[in-house]
């Protein structure tokens, strides 16, 4: 007992926990840092450690667990000193993922979602992991690798079975590439550090400049960003610590989508620019970006690009050397949650919580961040604030369309030659991004992620613009080859898993959906389950709390809509049957009782009930 510490862990155990606490002041608000620290010292969060972390921060220890519990990547329970965990989007799906993961597991003689025998290595599969322009991909201890073939699987393989430490493995397996195809406006800015700083006038002209460029949401919901600074600029903080903040949504979760991972790895400044410009504007000192869990790769990177504006004065205590512009900015890690790219959702977890959207109202203009007011925009958005304040509201509103001015970056993946990042100016036909990404017999679309439009070849004239397809910037392309119904039972597998459980609507409706394309997927469907879905999709869209929920039936109902012939296929009955062979179910209780008459069939006694024969009143002569 002398080696174990009252927490119930050892000593060392014990000093990491403390040295991460002391590093953080012992403020639960920084929990999710916190358990992500430790758990990349101690390789995982055991009970012991839990309870050391809720006494350090004087919390409930139920409120710690439940939080280590929400995320997917804490994990309560050992999974190896290898943790591999496969990309499974619908796109790494169709590059070969699951033979690719099938090798590696016969390889190292386990299961998927199991940890070997010596407890080396674990392997499993993740939501997408924003490398959809060139998978398949996999995370191993997070940290992502791309472009896997047969070859590579043998070789990682090997190198964890010889445990060499992953900071000795070939760099090139962690090549992380742009693939930018296509530059506008801002990928093409030509801007220095700080050129936006230097060109802000007052902070009201600065919102005004905003306003009048037409800015939106790049995100996907499309609000007017100057009118949120406007409105975050007006709200009082509340409290002894009454404060502004800015924070940078950084948690692009959408399948298919990441042009963020690139805004981020090659135009961090701009950024970073764009976020302090923000501050200045509604009187905010400090920023936050909230970076996905995948992204655990850039994150030493983004922290030298800080200090490196921090040393130039663009950063800090008087910025550029004006008195009283102050702003600093700080990067939290997310851990694996599709439903905090909802911005409320996002809030709870930058405050140690779990990553449940918050009731509205308040919203977080005026009651965000520690209840204060709070301007939540995406990585796109404050990237083109910068280019705004730098070039001018009349230069921007000049690019796009008449409703949606500048440009939007296309996550463009799948069936194509070219996959990769394109920007154009709002007002692009679909027809003219499947020709320049070199798509060929295109069947569909999928734009703005797995809650987005599935977009059929007669809709193909249509443009990206918020006044027709309106987009995060996920842009899905399967062939003639692809099955539009396993494309969409991908996606609702995703809802699943990505549901934060809060409502029941969305908790059942979303397996209650799952099920109905499993049983169709089994060969057990019939008319009566197309109709059942349509009832879960109306439920789903109608009584959800948050967006993640209302839109989980897109695609389904779509996929229904525009390809039926995918879904008819597979409806071998009329009418209804369970989506499980009842009668082999019961053939244990037949050799209990040693009874095997038609009676005891279930499929044979069903069928005499709904005939009349046998059934009480009917003709037993």
């Amino acid at each position: 007992m002398g080696n174990v510490t009252s927490n119930g862990i050892g000593p060392d155990d014990s000093g990491a926990v403390q040295a991460v606490l002391s590093r953080h002041k012992h403020d639960a608000s920084r929990l999710m840092q916190i358990l992500r620290e430790v758990q990349e010292g101690l390789t995982w969060l055991s009970p012991a450690v839990l309870t050391a972390i809720a006494n350090g921060l004087k919390l409930p220890r139920a409120r710690v667990e439940g939080v280590a519990g929400f995320y997917h990547f804490f994990h309560t329970e050992s999974l190896g000193r290898y943790r591999v965990l496969w990309s499974d989007n619908i796109t790494d799906r169709m590059a070969g993922n699951a033979d690719l993961m099938a090798r590696m597991c016969k390889k190292l003689w386990l299961k998927p979602g199991d940890v070997s025998e010596d407890g080396l290595v674990s392997v499993g599969t993740t939501s997408c992991t924003g490398m959809c322009d060139q998978g398949p991909a996999l995370l191993v201890n997070y940290r992502p690798i791309t472009r896997m073939t047969a070859d590579r699987v043998d070789k990682i393989v090997d190198l964890i079975r010889k445990k060499v430490p992953l900071e000795e493995w070939p760099s090139e397996y962690f090549l992380v590439e742009d693939n930018i195809r296509r530059k506008d406006a801002l990928l093409d800015n030509g801007l220095a550090p700080g050129d936006a700083l230097r060109a802000l006038k007052s902070p009201q002209e600065m919102v005004d400049t905003i306003k009048a460029s037409g800015l939106r949401g790049r995100g996907g919901a499309g609000f007017s960003t100057g009118q949120k600074w406007e409105f975050c600029r007006a709200a009082v903080g509340t409290g002894a610590n009454a404060a502004h903040y800015v924070v940078c949504n950084a948690d692009e979760g959408e399948p298919g989508t990441f042009k963020d991972r690139v805004l981020l790895n090659s135009y961090a400044d701009l950024v970073f620019e764009g976020m302090t410009v923000a501050g200045y504007v509604i009187g905010a000192k400090k920023g936050l970006v909230y970076l996905r869990g995948e992204y655990r790769f850039l994150l030493d990177k983004l922290n030298a690009v800080l200090e490196a504006r921090r040393a130039a004065k663009l950063l800090g205590q008087s910025i550029l050397g004006q008195t009283g512009f102050d702003f600093d900015i700080e990067i939290h890690l997310g851990a694996g949650a599709y439903v905090c790219g909802e911005e409320t959702a996002l809030l709870e977890s930058l405050e140690g919580k779990r990553g449940v959207p918050r009731k509205r109202p308040p919203f977080p203009v005026s009651s965000g961040y520690l209840g204060q007011p709070t301007a939540v925009n995406n990585v796109e958005t404050l990237a083109s604030a910068a280019l705004i304040a730098a070039k001018g509201a009349a230069w921007y509103k000049a690019i796009g369309t008449a409703k949606s001015s500048g440009t939007k970056i296309l996550s463009i993946s799948g069936d194509c030659q070219r996959p990769g990042i394109y920007e154009y100016p709002y007002g692009v036909t679909v027809a003219q991004v499947l020709a320049d990404c070199g798509a060929r017999d295109t069947q569909a679309c999928q734009i703005a992620g797995a809650s987005g439009l599935c977009v059929a070849p007669g809709e193909f004239g249509r443009k990206i613009a918020f006044e027709d397809i309106p987009t995060g910037g996920s842009f899905m392309v399967f062939d003639n080859s692809r099955d539009m119904f396993q494309v969409a039972r991908n996606f609702v597998h995703f809802f699943v898993d990505e549901s934060c459980g809060f409502c029941t609507p969305c908790r059942v409706g979303t397996t209650l959906l799952k099920n109905v394309m499993d049983k169709i997927s089994d060969g057990h469907g019939g008319e009566y389950d197309i109709n059942d879905a349509w009832r879960i999709i109306r439920t789903l869209k109608t009584a959800s709390h948050c967006g993640l929920g209302q839109t989980a039936g897109n695609c389904v109902a779509d996929t229904l809509q525009k390809f039926r012939p995918s879904y008819e296929l597979r409806l071998n009955v009329r009418d209804f049957e369970p989506a499980f062979d009842l009668d082999s179910a019961l053939s244990k209780m037949r050799e209990v009782t040693g009874r095997d008459d038609p009676g005891a069939h279930f499929h044979i006694a069903h069928r005499k009930s709904k005939s009349g024969v046998g059934a009480k009143g009917g003709d037993a002569s």
